[in-house]
């Protein structure tokens, strides 16, 4: 804060008021700026250590749930690749079995797609009261159209139940008009749609095929929906589904045209280290992190101010960060789901020494894939059942009472915000004392000058009169 004094001489009294005046101010408010000084550099130097934690664990964590995504496994102990990503996308699990697979497919598998009789109204045309039942795969859905309804509107009460039916609606205009047009993401052979209505331009029957020149034609919309059909080295697969995952064992395919394409299954050696890497770069990403924020720094130059040669870091012996490193251990050490794997040093991961860090040893991970221990990894990450005693999901559960909306970081920085707003109010109150000091005081001092003043003055004059007696007295 500038101080609001003038620096200036009093006139009567010739003292430097505004000096004065200034280190009596300064050392009344000594003692208490210093403490807010000191405590607001100690709440924002925790503040932005607990925020360097929660960066690095928020980090580890995502990495935790990508490396658990089920739909691209990262420790699957084999790869599976197909010769034309065109035609499909395979992925594999630890059943798969190494070989090579050829694939035709025929055709893929179909979803309906029907329409209404044409209105000339466009989407706004007048609908009659009534109701209308959309079936798919004998499942029924149910509609009452409402007075003064329109085409959009009944397609909006569709869509409404889309998340539930499985079926949407849209409005198509051609030349001929506008029709209601019936969707599904349900795909496979018996899946079309047919609707029954009050309203005669909704009704469609199974079975019967859209003529567009015809306005009152209502039904399916080029073909029917068809399931997939395939073969793998020769047998045939029918599928209603485009996602193939039962019949070619350990093996996900997913079709996106027709054609041929050959499945690939081999070790998937490359991208295990791969992902190993990726959580032990993660850990050790927090492990650094707690060591940034607690480690204190020795120098063997004395601190100009403190004298001291030693400065803490941001949470130098709380016990917060020790609390995160002894729990994130903890998992490192417990065993999880039961198989081959228990531990990670089987794998070539060990911890460091000197600093805690994890390392991966590519020899010995090498020599653990030859001894066929790489169906094992997915296990000992992901574990069984519901993934609850795998190394991820412990790992992330060890985590989550740090990082949860409200948890051990929350709590913390809310405190430490509570004091950082206190110390503010503090300082603005210490301001506004020094201000009322700084004017009562310069009050003080000037009319303190100003009688100085009257008082030399008054003795000037005293003394001219008795200079001006004795002259007389002498003449």
């Amino acid at each position: 804060m500038a101080s609001p004094i003038t620096p200036s001489t009093g006139l009567g009294s010739g003292l430097a008021i505004g000096d004065i005046v200034s280190a009596l101010v300064n050392s009344d408010k000594l003692a208490k700026q210093t403490q807010i000084t000191t405590q607001t550099k100690l709440v924002t130097t925790k503040l932005s250590g607990i925020g360097t934690l929660q960066s690095a664990m928020s980090a580890f964590q995502t990495a935790l749930t990508n490396l658990g995504k089920t739909d691209t496994p990262a420790f699957a102990g084999y790869a599976a690749k197909a010769s034309d990503a065109t035609k499909m996308t395979v992925t594999s699990d630890n059943s798969a079995v190494p070989g090579s697979y050829s694939v035709n497919v025929d055709h893929i598998a179909t979803s309906s797609s029907v329409a209404s009789a044409s209105f000339s109204g466009g989407s706004s045309s007048a609908i009659p009261s009534g109701n209308l039942t959309v079936t798919q795969n004998g499942i029924s859905t149910s509609i009452t159209i409402p007075e003064d309804a329109t085409l959009a509107s009944v397609a909006k009460q569709i869509n409404a139940q889309s998340a539930t039916s499985k079926i949407s609606a849209n409005i198509i205009t051609d030349d001929k008009g506008s029709r209601l047009v019936f969707s599904s993401t349900v795909t496979g052979a018996g899946s079309d749609i047919t609707a029954t209505s009050d309203v005669p331009e909704f009704n469609i029957v199974a079975g019967t095929k859209l003529d567009p020149a015809n306005t009152a034609s209502a039904g399916y919309i080029n073909a029917q929906a068809v399931s997939a059909s395939l073969t793998v080295n020769g047998l045939s697969i029918t599928s209603a589904s485009n996602t193939i995952d039962k019949s070619l064992g350990g093996v996900s395919m997913t079709l996106l045209d027709k054609g041929t394409s050959t499945v690939t299954v081999s070790g998937n050696t490359d991208g295990l280290k791969t992902s190993l890497q990726t959580f032990v770069d993660a850990y050790n990403a927090v492990v650094k992190a707690v060591s940034t924020v607690t480690k204190a720094t020795v120098s063997d130059t004395p601190d100009a101010t403190t004298g001291a040669t030693v400065t803490p870091a941001a949470l130098t012996g709380d016990s917060m960060p020790r609390n995160i490193l002894s729990a994130i251990r903890n998992e490192l050490v417990t065993t999880g789901a039961e198989g081959n794997l228990s531990v990670l040093s089987q794998l070539g991961i060990t911890t460091g020494q000197s600093d805690g860090t994890l390392s991966l040893d590519a020899t010995k991970f090498t020599a653990a894939m030859s001894q066929g221990l790489a169906g094992d990894v997915q296990q000992l990450f992901s574990g069984t059942g519901d993934g609850s005693n795998g190394l991820l999901k412990r790992m992330s559960a060890a985590l989550t009472p740090y990082t949860q909306t409200g948890g051990i970081f929350d709590s913390r920085t809310s405190s430490l915000n509570k004091q950082q707003t206190d110390l503010q109010n503090q300082q603005t109150a210490l301001d506004l004392r020094v201000t009322t000091l700084t004017a009562t005081l310069t009050a003080k001092y000037n009319a303190m000058d100003l009688l100085v003043g009257q008082l030399k003055a008054s003795a000037t004059s005293i003394t001219s009169f008795f200079d001006s007696l004795n002259a007389q007295q002498s003449g």
